[in-house]
């Protein structure tokens, strides 16, 4: 069945304009974006197949370009156009985080730190550089591949803090394994960045481990 031939209350676009975007529901959602199907199966079946196979709306935000392939009908058209929603989204949550400060929105940190680092095939060490009001200035990628205390270098986040005249920073890297537990391994590599930062009085406030589905603070479990 086309969208077309549904009951005009039932369509999407109708049911936003008319009752709000809270009111469609994840699949909806989706198929305003798509706007179109393919043969034998509407907008709305194509967005439900997309929830289905990238297990609800945040794998699917999650998503990159190439995992989007598998889905047949997707092309590039539309998976340009989801990708372009992520970084919007991206984009949303560093402008928030720049207007405030950092910790009365814990949990847009950490959302902004699953879409940026959630998805990745490897492991990423990133670190976000705040001010004296720990609003951020910037997110930074600096090392990437598996992340020991020998492979992340000290004195490359303590240039890039001096650098930014940060007065404090959090640390955060991905396990693309889908583990949010740190390890030994993390508590050693915060413990050295940490000291080394102190160093020139810029604070660790908090070093988080993301998944695709959960960014773990090491500071609430005591191990900061």
């Amino acid at each position: 069945m086309l969208l077309k031939d549904l009951p005009a209350d039932a369509r999407p676009r109708e049911k936003l304009l008319a009752r709000g975007a809270g009111a469609l529901s994840d699949a909806e959602l989706l198929a305003l974006l798509l706007r179109t199907g393919i043969q034998g199966k509407n907008a709305l079946q194509l967005g439900q197949e997309l929830l289905d196979n990238f297990d609800g709306v945040s794998g699917l935000l999650h998503s990159g370009p190439e995992a989007l392939k598998s889905i047949k009908g997707l092309g590039p058209a539309k998976r340009a156009e989801i990708v372009a929603v992520l970084e919007l989204a991206r984009r949303a949550l560093a402008e928030e985080l720049k207007e405030k400060a950092l910790f009365t929105t814990p949990q847009a940190v950490r959302d902004y730190l699953q879409l940026q680092l959630g998805s990745r095939p490897h492991e990423i060490f990133a670190v976000l550089f705040l001010d004296s009001q720990h609003r951020l200035i910037a997110l930074e990628e600096l090392f990437r591949g598996t992340l020991t205390q020998t492979s992340v270098y000290p004195r490359e986040v303590v240039v890039r803090a001096l650098a930014l005249n940060a007065a404090s920073v959090v640390l955060a890297h991905n396990h693309p394994s889908g583990s949010a537990q740190p390890s030994r391994a993390d508590e050693v590599l915060t413990q050295t960045l940490k000291a080394a930062l102190g160093l020139v009085d810029v604070r660790v406030l908090d070093h988080f481990v993301v998944t695709s589905t959960q960014a773990v603070s090491m500071a609430e479990l005591g191990l900061l």
